[in-house]
């Protein structure tokens, strides 16, 4: 482990007790999930948009 890492570690972890440690690794997991839907929710949204946009007469 490099010195930067363990430096950067320390900053973000160094004062967290074991359930907010936890408790943070909870979160973050719970961001992802969050993250993958909304990108399933705008893939669902712009593949009508597309068709319709591919469908429309052209002028």
């Amino acid at each position: 482990m490099s010195d930067a890492t363990f430096y950067n570690w320390r900053k973000k972890f160094g004062g967290v007790g074991r359930t907010q440690l936890a408790e943070n690794k909870a979160l973050e997991k719970e961001n992802a999930r969050l993250e993958r839907i909304v990108v399933d929710l705008e893939l669902d949204k712009l593949i009508p948009q597309e068709t319709l946009d591919y469908l429309k007469p052209k002028a």
